[in-house]
């Protein structure tokens, strides 16, 4: 039988472009490769600090390390506590790890999947150095109901470039914010991160554990701190720089393409976005969340449900597996994150950057699948 959809999905990243190009072939020509030689990455780092409303940004090899250096930076040491959302890439924990703290995952609110404050506060202990609210999906995180908590706020922003909260960007919200430019990203340049501050202390040490524990406007043999090179390249600044100028027209294309897939959504039964945090002004829909209700789709689990979709040329994602389930977390149980391996879906980024009519196969193909297993019960 034919599939419901036969056409493709547009990739991600997007072709480059005319200007892409041509930074690129200035690094390469130019032999300044390096983030020490040239004047990519830091000119890069300026744009992007003031693309979210901060005074100073680092860039850095990925989004893992953004993380790390954040954290250490802001006082994070061996034997410390950082409380993380159970519901998130597992760098939000391995990131807090590197650091030599510990990882204490909380569990997540019901209807957004975010963050869930109240469980952070019963965590939060006398070993507690630090909070990692994370913009899920491109949703930005309540941090003003963390700061009850006394310890810094560290944004793990990776999905959530050009996100804002009433009215506030993304990476401004906390005492630092780090994003990522991994490939599957809002912005990429196949791997990358930076970490942004209005901290100017903050800053500087920042700017030393990337470069080998150099100070700013000191000599290059001088290491008056443990530091490691972690610097982002010249090539990746110059494939990062010419995106922050599309990046706002993409977010405009994506918020369309979710109200639309909202819409043909409606006639699914148990088939239904997740709700966005209040005070959301800028979702940047890196991804669209479903919840799926398997009594509505005649009781077969989540794992027939994706691969019936992708049999009908709609390839949804699994989403994540809880923290509190993995060995190097502490916290204990996450009810609703860990039933949120059952229940919810996702609509990736790059099907976002498609039409209308996509969403409504997308919708459509939701129906064909509910229809067929509604004929089929799921029995053991």
């Amino acid at each position: 039988m034919t599939p419901v959809r036969t056409k493709g999905w547009p990739q991600w990243p997007p072709p480059a472009t005319d200007e892409q190009r041509e930074r690129l072939l200035r690094v390469l020509e130019g032999g300044a490769w390096g983030a020490t030689a040239g004047g990519e990455t830091e000119s890069f780092a300026t744009a992007f600090a003031e693309s979210v409303g901060a005074s100073y940004g680092v860039c850095t090899v990925n989004g893992t390390v953004a993380l790390f250096l954040a954290l250490r930076a802001l006082g994070v040491r061996p034997g410390d506590e950082v409380i993380v959302p159970a519901y998130t890439f597992v760098a939000s924990a391995t990131a807090v790890v590197l650091a030599g703290a510990r990882p204490v995952v909380a569990d997540v609110l019901p209807d957004t999947l975010h963050l869930d404050p109240a469980a952070a506060r019963r965590l939060a202990g006398p070993r507690s150095r630090a909070v990692m609210p994370v913009h899920l999906a491109g949703a930005p995180a309540d941090t003003a109901s963390l700061r009850s908590l006394g310890v810094p706020v560290v944004e793990d922003a990776a999905q959530a470039h050009g996100a804002r909260l009433h009215g506030r960007p993304a990476g401004s919200l906390g005492d630092a914010g780090c994003f990522s430019f991994q490939s599957g990203k809002a912005m990429t340049a196949g791997e990358g991160g930076i970490v942004v501050t209005d901290d100017r202390h903050v800053y500087e040490r920042l700017w030393s554990l990337h470069n080998v524990g150099r100070r700013i406007g000191g000599g290059w043999y001088e290491h008056p701190q443990l530091g490691w090179n972690l610097r982002m390249t010249e090539f990746q600044a110059a494939v990062l720089h010419p995106q922050l100028a599309v990046l706002e027209a993409q977010l405009e294309h994506r918020s369309a393409r979710a109200a639309a897939l909202a819409g043909a959504l409606r006639e699914v039964e148990g088939l239904e976005p997740v709700g966005v945090p209040e005070g959301t002004t800028r979702h940047t829909w890196h991804l669209a969340m479903l919840r799926y209700d398997r009594a509505a789709f005649g009781g077969h689990p989540k794992a027939a449900f994706l691969d019936a979709m992708a049999a009908e040329g709609i390839p949804l994602d699994a989403g994540y597996r809880s923290l509190s389930r993995e060995p190097y977390t502490e916290g204990g149980p996450c009810p609703v994150a860990e039933a949120a391996e059952d229940t919810v879906v996702w609509v990736r980024q790059p099907m976002l950057m498609a039409d209308d009519a996509a969403m409504a196969d997308i919708g459509h193909a939701a129906l064909v699948v509910q229809q067929a297993f509604r004929k089929r019960p799921f029995s053991r």
